[in-house]
């Protein structure tokens, strides 16, 4: 949103006579003293304004700098989504004993819960980063008071929180590996690196399609957010185009929590928050598209369109689907169900630790 205009000081000289007027620019009628004999102290100063107004490269270290409050916000929601999850784990209510009762003793687990409440404020500071992105590319509501730098900025540091709490997570699930092997610490440090990062890896229960979805995230998340730092070197065109893969990073972190998340394995209020937060974020993209900022995207009727008639097709065919998936979403929400499981398996034993 563009700043208010400042007051217009030239409107007492609109006040002059007719005669004075017509006789100088507003620039140079303003005061007496603006004589031919002062037009060469005034000149040298026109390019500070200029120099004033140039902004400072940004550059990962100062993003970095920038981002310690955002960070700060983030650790702390970390530690209340732990002190949530273990209470819940100390009261039974949580479905994770469900699948795993072995859980129950949280003084040997607290490591993997506090993996799973990095991965939610994980999963929450990139739905925060989608819908800035959402709003600086398409249409802002009015209700917003926040300037576009700013607005730019503040999706610059959320976009970095995340990968930080994204590695966290994944670096606290194979510490816990570790620390719950029983094998010589080569062998615990090795099976830990395999089952946490190398995809095909895991290979228990719904851990052989979830860890390598949220693999993909993790190796995805980390180049598309630094890409930003080098678009100078790799061409802003590719850099716009790499960028848009970010929302393909969030789909596969909800898809990794929704299989693997055991607090939302089964039909239930925690699994019908994680579609619901997905509504909003539908509807911007949906908005994104249908009005985006950048005038060169918009659809234009296929006479009036400057490109190919398969490039216009594939901006109509995008346009469709998103609305389609805008009304899958609202299906969802309003049944309850989306094919998630909605009884206990009759078999919840398991060879693996981590079997979900």
């Amino acid at each position: 949103m563009n700043p208010p205009p400042e007051p217009a000081t030239p409107n007492a000289e609109q006040t002059k006579t007719p005669a004075q007027a017509p006789a100088s620019p507003p620039a140079t009628s303003a005061t007496p003293a603006a004589t031919p004999a002062a037009t060469p102290a005034a000149t040298p100063a026109a390019p500070s304004p200029v120099a004033a107004t140039t902004t400072p490269r940004v550059t990962l270290r100062s993003d970095l700098r920038a981002s310690w409050l955002d960070g700060t916000i983030a650790l702390v929601v970390t530690a209340a989504v732990f002190v949530v999850l273990y209470i819940r784990i100390k009261s039974e209510a949580s479905s994770t004993l469900t699948v795993m009762p072995f859980m129950a003793d949280t003084g040997a687990f607290w490591m993997y819960y506090l993996s799973q409440a990095f991965g939610w404020s994980a999963l929450l500071w990139a739905w925060t980063t989608v819908v800035i992105g959402l709003l600086l590319s398409g249409p802002r509501p009015a209700l917003l008071r926040i300037s576009g730098p700013r607005l730019e900025r503040l999706h610059r540091t959320t976009s970095l929180n995340t990968i930080a709490l994204i590695v966290a997570h994944a670096l606290l699930f194979a510490a816990e590996l570790i620390y719950q092997d029983t094998d010589a610490w080569p062998s615990r440090v090795g099976t830990a690196v395999l089952e946490t990062f190398i995809p095909g890896g895991y290979n228990s229960g719904t851990g052989v399609w979830a860890m390598p979805i949220g693999q993909a995230a993790l190796y995805l998340a980390i180049p598309l957010g630094l890409l930003f730092y080098i678009r100078h070197r790799i061409g802003p065109r590719t850099w716009r185009v790499l960028h848009r893969f970010v929302l393909v990073v969030y789909v596969l972190s909800v898809w990794h929590t929704l299989l693997y998340g055991t607090n939302v394995w089964y039909d239930g209020a925690f699994r019908n928050t994680v579609w619901l937060l997905q509504l909003p974020i539908a509807a911007l993209f949906v908005l994104r598209l249908m009005r985006p900022a950048r005038r060169s995207e918009r659809l234009a009727s296929l006479g009036a369109h400057r490109g190919t008639k398969t490039g216009w097709s594939l901006r109509l065919t995008g346009r469709v689907a998103a609305v389609a998936i805008l009304g899958v979403l609202v299906a969802v929400i309003a049944s309850g169900r989306d094919g998630g499981r909605t009884v206990p398996p009759d078999d919840t034993s398991s060879t693996h630790v981590h079997d979900e």
